[in-house]
Formats: structure tokens, sequence, C-alpha cells
């Protein structure tokens, strides 16, 4: 759920002669262009397809309620689901993965939200699941490698807020703005197997993340200061755990659920190994992690 590749040719980029077929990124890095014809074809199983066709069987009698009705009802059928760490992280070039039987944190709420995307078009199929569910995971809509997978979750509601899927509530529910340096991933290429021995790639995510920290830092509500705004945090807002970790901007997600007149927040658990809706309101899991500095919020659109 951390994540993010550079490039040490981002300075003179503007000088290097660049073969047709690529362009010159908003981070300054060289991308191949890629249509929607040339993107690899996407990772799922039948048991995938299968899952996909019984949600919408069990949606369909909701299909015109609120959106936060919507993501709860999404959200809760895939409620006792596994969790299962680094599903995206397949061998060979970077793939849009496609996994309804596990989750990690990241990849449940990207499923969710695509899920609930699907459902609201006019014709609801597999193929619009596909298509929500990469504009979701990739920069700017596109599946350019991995250094186009919005890796930081900062990055990820930037990119995912200026596509209108939502809004970032964080600084109007009494956030801080929060200025750390985002360089989590290059400082520790090691722990990636794609940054290990790729420089270029590498380079590729220093780049991402100076346009991160470009942006000013991000807003997120301090964990004291939770319980005193739980009742206007948006039910089944997206929420992401804010951390003092060195590097890193959230280590965590999940989306808010409002239950018995308390904030609780619906995950898949690493923990507990499955989704679940945490036993412990929002606040006293923020307590209780020792790193966790606040959350951010965001509202889906």
């Amino acid at each position: 759920m951390i994540i993010a590749p550079a490039l040490s040719f981002f300075a003179p980029v503007q000088a290097m002669e660049m073969a047709p077929d690529t362009v010159v990124s908003e981070y300054g890095i060289l991308e191949p262009v890629i249509s929607m014809y040339d993107t690899p074809e996407p990772v799922y199983t039948p048991q995938d397809r299968d899952i996909f066709g019984r949600y919408l069987t069990y949606i369909d009698p909701w299909k015109s309620v609120s959106t936060d009705s919507l993501l709860e009802k999404t959200a809760l059928f895939f409620l006792g689901n596994p969790y299962v760490s680094h599903t995206l992280e397949m061998e060979g070039e970077e793939k849009l993965v496609v996994n309804l039987r596990e989750f990690d944190c990241t990849t449940f709420v990207e499923s969710v939200v695509a899920l609930v995307n699907t459902v609201r078009s006019e014709n609801p199929h597999f193929d619009i699941f596909l298509r929500e569910l990469l504009r979701i995971r990739y920069r700017d809509n596109n599946l350019r490698g991995y250094a186009s997978r919005l890796h930081y979750t900062s990055d990820w509601l930037y990119d995912n807020e200026k596509k209108g899927i939502l809004k970032n509530r964080s600084a109007g529910l009494g956030g801080i703005l929060e200025k750390k340096n985002i360089d989590f991933m290059t400082t520790h290429r090691n722990a990636y197997r794609q940054l290990k021995s790729d420089d270029v790639l590498w380079q590729q995510v220093q780049a991402i993340e100076k346009g991160v920290n470009e942006r000013g830092g991000f807003y997120y509500l301090p964990k004291e200061n939770i319980a005193g705004k739980a009742v206007i945090i948006p039910h089944m807002s997206m929420v992401a755990f804010a951390t003092d970790i060195k590097g890193l901007d959230v280590t965590h997600m999940g989306f808010a659920f409002h239950e018995r007149n308390r904030l609780t927040f619906i995950h898949a658990s690493s923990t507990q190994k499955k989704v679940v809706i945490d036993q412990k309101t929002l606040s006293d899991y923020c307590t209780g992690q020792s790193s966790c500095t606040g959350i951010i919020i965001a509202e889906i659109l």
C-alpha cells in the first residue's frame, strides 16, 4: 500500500530527442504512448467473473439507492473474504490484476468503488468493471507500466479527485497540513522487487515522488480529534491512516462505518486476515496504533 518510482533525466527531459511513440508526463518523465489496444491483457480467473455475476444479482435491488448505501451494500458483500497481501505484484510487465476472491486494504477499497461505479453505469458488465478499476488504480487512466500505478495513497487521492471519483474532506473536517517528504519507495528500493535492479524504474518513481512533494503536503485529521468529529465523518467515506513513518504518507485504508451510534470502519484487516467491520471505534483503533497520526477522509462521489 506504499509505493513509487523516479527518473534521473527528469530535469533535462525537454532537451532530449524523443521517440515518436513517447510522451512527457506531468512529472517530467518519458512514458510510452499506450492505446487501449496495447494495454496488456488483464489478469483474472473464471471465479472472479463468477463473483462479479453474483454481485450484480445481489446488488440489483439497491441499484437506485444513495452512493453511501450502495458502497455499504457492496462492501458488506465481501465481508469475511480473506486478506492476502501483494496480490498485484505479478512477475513480468505490469498488468491490471482483478481479484474479487481476496484483498489487501487497498484492493478492497478500489474494488468496492469500481463495482459501485460499474453498477451506476447504463449497462453494467465485466468490461465496464475492468475499465473502472483501471481508472481508479492508474494515473490519468493509463496503464503505462509499474510507475503508472498510484502507489502512494496521497497521490491516489489527488489523482482520483481530479477524475471526479472522490472529494477529499480532510481540511474541511478540521484537518491539519502534513508537509513531510514522501520518498519511502526509493529509499527502500530493495523492499520492492520491481525497483531492486531497475535503475530507470527507480528514477521514474523518484520523479513521481518529486511531483507529489511539490504539491505541498496533505491534510489529515489528528487522531485525538476523531472522536469529536465522528458524527460528521460521512458514512462509507474512504479513510486512510496517516503515519509518522519517515518518507511514508499512509499505512492502511478502509471505509468509515456508522453502526449503532458509533463510528468504526470496514476494511481488509491484516491482523484478522479477512474483511471485517472492526470491533473498535475508529478513534480507538487509531489511538492503539503508535505510528498512526490521524486519518485522511475522502467522500466517494
